[in-house]
């Protein structure tokens, strides 16, 4: 059939004007890191980047926030990028690339109860290589400890030589003999991450001086890390001399395990590290040490090849010799924990019903042996702060606490609270239930300006029975203008999370920010169905073998529940879109009319097509594996992929649907969105592809969000009118 005449030179614009949030708002606005404080606590450093549409640059920068003073917070440009860390309480080290090589830094800072200033910079030294990055520093030790790419024989300081040698190898073959020959977004080559020292010093004359040695920690262990591709510091820790990390098991095909080994190794030993696992585990994450280093803790999965498994909480005594393991009966799973600065208690965020909470639990006594139980205390944490989104979580002098927190209305702010000294000694010291009452003190405002008469929606959730009778939560985002006594009908958007393991939380996003969507006119709602995170392990892990079974009596139990609540809606001009697993749920709606959601327009970004294609063309087979039961081959999978795979549907498909994928999408081939769209041209169905030849999984470079979004809101545009 041939697609039917659609005027496709019909002029489109967004919603514009002060008091619109808008997508070339999004794409400008300033986008701050979490905050960093020094030792002292008394400066927090966030970085921050804001991106200028007419100039087309990304204009980067640091800013300083005074913790305990009056004191105005200082920006700091910085026109080449790099990256910062501290020193020590009055120093910055600035790692910046120029001129082919990577410089380092120092930069002085000035304190006064007014005023914060910055001195000139200082060169400090040079690394080997341009790609240095991660850079932890330990003041105790006088060692800087990083990551860096480096070839087969380890070598810092070869890497150009053997880089040269590589392209000029007269071919530009790749040949793989394992698993993991791409990876979410780059095709694999001869280098491999891994972690170096190298002695950074103050001497007496207050300059500091760069050492020339440069050790591999991992030579000659077969270990990587950090652990590609998101690995980042948070996968080592270092407390003096001693160095804690994370590695994928150098013995197990990676492609289709997920199994992690945690070490220590010191800076004094290369080479050398001790495996402080059971060897029966499977992912790990958030290695870290206490601060005089006789302790390590990190969050371990039982499961290998499963990612969504329920994380618990490991510490190791390094000093008895003993492992023992917390919270295995709490149903939420951390995501980041650190040690108080007496190493009494950890601070660890956690998602927990569509928020990522921050939470505190009491270290026990170390007992004789890793089979010890523990009293209620040590099991259950206790939350601090119980909305947004926390990350960046620092123990701080003087019992303060330093995080950083985000939510659907702003990006990342710093926060800090103060007076814990009662409260951790309560929660270390009482056997019954502890409750915080202390205040939450924001301390910057970085978007306040971009944001400044937005009026954005926190978002309302709501509640309802979903498959086998279980609580199913959601959130909705109202247009501006909306009011439940008026009589004016709003288009409905309905937006599929990927993951599937994932959830609509109350987070900020750069790429699916559903109020964008609200502001453009539409009545957006998010529905968390089986298989969402941060409801309780039992809810994650009913999606598994059954991707187009519950997650949809969920759906269409929530978007019932909606347009029942709501008769503002109008059935009439209904829309949804959704990513990855979210792009699954689209195409398994194309194919399945009888579930009545009567949209008339789709959106289907880097999402599953053909689900036995995807189980031999993704990278990571570890998920595949586990979510269909198998291999693809095999029967039992094979049974389930006959009656859940989208293109088994195709000849139901008749609903208008946008397709968007990137070409550097190793996770999720671009052919699944090809495939797709040449089945809904040939059905005659109104179509359209859009391909971004440099993006992965995700969209991320500014010129493309625009275009992204430009094109979805044109497409719904078309089929539901103006919003």
């Amino acid at each position: 059939m041939t697609p039917p005449t659609r005027n496709l030179t019909a002029k489109f614009a967004f919603k514009t004007g002060a008091d619109v949030f808008s997508p070339d708002v999004l794409v400008q606005m300033g986008r701050p890191g979490a905050g960093v404080a020094n030792e002292r606590g008394d400066i927090v450093l966030s970085t921050y980047a804001k991106f200028s549409l007419k100039d087309r640059k990304n204009n980067k920068s640091v800013y300083l926030v005074p913790l305990e003073s009056t004191a105005k917070p200082l920006q700091i440009p910085l026109p080449n990028g790099g990256e910062l860390f501290w020193l020590d309480s009055r120093t910055l080290a600035h790692a910046v690339e120029a001129d082919g090589k990577l410089d380092l830094y120092a930069l002085n800072l000035k304190f006064e109860t007014s005023e914060l200033t910055s001195e000139a910079a200082s060169l400090i030294g040079s690394f080997p290589t341009t790609s240095a990055t991660n850079f932890q520093y330990s003041a105790s030790s006088g060692v800087l400890v990083f990551s860096d790419n480096v070839h087969a024989d380890g070598d810092l300081n070869k890497v150009k030589e053997n880089d040269e040698a590589w392209e000029k190898r007269g071919d530009t073959a790749l040949v793989y003999d394992e698993t993991y020959e791409r990876h979410w977004d780059t095709w694999q080559g001869p280098k491999k991450p891994s972690l170096f020292s190298v002695a950074l010093q103050r001497g007496a004359d207050k300059k500091w001086s760069f050492g020339s040695t440069f050790d591999n920690l991992l030579r000659g262990t077969g270990h990587h890390s950090p652990v590609e591709p998101f690995g980042g510091t948070d996968d080592f820790s270092v407390a003096g001399t001693s160095v804690l990390y994370t590695t994928k098991d150098p013995i197990l095909p990676q492609g289709w395990h997920t199994k992690q080994n945690v070490y220590l190794v010191s800076t004094s030993d290369p080479g050398n590290p001790k495996e402080l696992t059971s060897g029966k585990q499977g992912a790990t994450h958030s290695p870290v040490l206490n601060s005089d280093g006789s302790k390590a803790a990190w969050l371990e999965l039982a499961e290998d090849g499963y990612e969504a498994d329920k994380a618990n909480i490991v510490i190791y005594d390094l000093k008895k010799n003993v492992r023992f393991t917390l919270i295995e009966k709490w149903d939420r799973s951390p995501e980041a924990i650190s040690f108080s600065l007496d190493g009494k208690l950890l601070y660890f965020t956690a998602g927990d019903n569509a928020r990522v909470k921050l939470f505190a639990l009491p270290i026990p006594p170390t007992p004789e042996s890793s089979s010890a139980t523990f009293a209620q205390k040590y099991q259950t944490p206790v939350a601090l702060v119980k909305n947004g989104a926390v990350s960046g979580v620092q123990p701080l002098p003087n019992g303060r606490l330093l995080f950083s927190r985000n939510s659907l209305t702003t990006p990342n702010d710093v926060y800090v609270i103060r007076d814990l000294n009662s409260f951790e000694s309560e929660l270390v010291s009482s056997d019954s239930a502890v409750e915080f009452k202390g205040l939450v003190e924001q301390v910057s405002h970085f978007t306040a300006d971009d944001l400044d008469g937005k009026s954005l929606d926190e978002g309302e959730e709501f509640w309802f029975k979903g498959a086998l009778n279980k609580d199913i939560q959601g959130w909705v985002l109202k247009p501006k203008g909306f009011s439940k006594n008026d009589n004016k009908k709003w288009p409905a958007l309905l937006l599929i999370h990927g993951g599937p393991q994932g959830a609509w939380e109350d987070q900020w996003s750069t790429r699916w920010n559903p109020n964008i969507f609200a502001q453009q006119g539409y009545f957006t709602v998010m529905i968390n169905p089986t298989g969402s995170t941060t409801f309780g392990q039992e809810l994650t892990d009913a999606i598994a073998e059954d991707w187009g079974g519950k997650p949809f009596v969920d759906l269409i139990a929530g978007w019932k529940y909606i347009l029942d609540a709501y008769p503002q809606i109008d059935t009439d001009r209904l829309v949804a879109a959704g990513a990855s697993w979210g792009g699954y749920a689209i195409n398994w709606i194309q194919g399945h009319p009888e579930y009545g959601f009567n949209f008339k327009a789709l959106v289907c970004h880097d999402g599953v097509f053909d689900s036995v294609y995807n189980g031999y063309s993704t990278e990571e087979l570890y998920f595949f594996n586990h979510e269909w039961g198998g291999r693809p081959w095999e029967e039992k999978s094979k049974k389930l992929l006959e009656q859940m795979t989208p293109s088994n549907y195709v000849h139901k498909w008749s609903t208008p649907q946008l397709l968007i994928h990137g070409s550097k999408d190793y996770r999720l081939a671009e052919t699944e969105s090809i495939g797709a769209f040449h089945a809904l041209q040939q059905l005659g169905v109104p179509t359209r592809l859009v391909i971004f030849p440099d993006e992965n999984h995700w969209v991320l470079k500014h010129g493309n969000s625009l275009k992204w979004h430009y094109e979805v809101l044109r497409w719904f545009e078309e089929f539901v009118g103006n919003a």
